[in-house]
């Protein structure tokens, strides 16, 4: 059924969560911290008030999470979501993922719902740079300012620019596929409602149960990696 809804599609919206990171050997958020950070609260760690208070803490936390991040590869999911974006069959992929791995895969069109841990920033003067320098601890920028992580605190606004695509591709879409979330967090968790609405079929491929579920055309909880695999064997037939 996948297949024939994939190949009927005019626009393919794919929406990625943790599940497609776990595959690729990435710990997701909440299971990353091993060893020493077993008794510490993600939650409080990955915020701006930690940011100011406990700034040795904060950058020795997202130094580990980088660590983890460029040891990891992506898994052939990501390279089919890129070989099916060239082929016109995949239009956009918005992603609750920090890793980067749909642009290393060679995805173009994709929006970074949570921000990106591929690279930091200077949180005064903006400026860019790479996720090396928590690797080296080079965390002073030239302005004085300091070198946080690219990705979205708690407590932070989600880009603009990324909802803003997030909402366009969501309502030209006639096939809306999640690809390993849980859809529990907002504002992800409200397109495959959206695209719903507008009357896109909904796919969501997990490998468990979803509170949207009893509103998707197709359900398949099943690895993401071998289900995109089989797709692909089966839309190269």
């Amino acid at each position: 059924m996948l297949t024939d809804l994939f190949r009927e599609a005019k626009h393919t919206v794919v929406l990625s969560g943790a599940g497609m990171s776990t595959e690729s050997g990435l710990p997701d958020f909440r299971s990353a911290l091993d060893g020493m950070w077993n008794e510490v609260d993600p939650l409080q760690l990955a915020s701006r008030e930690a940011m100011r208070d406990e700034r040795d803490l904060f950058i020795r936390f997202y130094k580990h999470r980088i660590q983890k991040l460029r040891a990891a590869r992506p898994n052939a999911g990501y390279y089919h979501l890129a070989d099916w974006e060239r082929n016109g069959d995949v239009s956009c992929i918005l992603t609750q993922n920090v890793d980067g791995f749909h642009q290393h895969a060679g995805s173009l069109n994709v929006s970074e719902l949570h921000g990106t841990l591929c690279n930091v920033y200077c949180d005064e003067c903006g400026e860019t740079g790479s996720n090396e320098s928590y690797i080296n601890e080079e965390i002073n920028c030239s302005c004085g300012g300091f070198k946080r992580p690219g990705v979205v605190l708690f407590g932070e606004p989600i880009p603009l620019n990324a909802i803003h695509q997030a909402k366009l591709e969501t309502k030209k879409a006639d096939l809306f596929i999640v690809l390993g979330s849980s859809l529990q967090v907002s504002p992800a968790n409200v397109f495959p409602i959206e695209a719903k609405r507008n009357g896109a079929k909904l796919v969501i491929v997990n490998q468990e149960e979803t509170e949207y579920d009893s509103m998707a055309d197709l359900v398949i909880h099943e690895k993401i990696g071998e289900v995109l695999s089989k797709l692909a064997r089966a839309n190269s037939d």
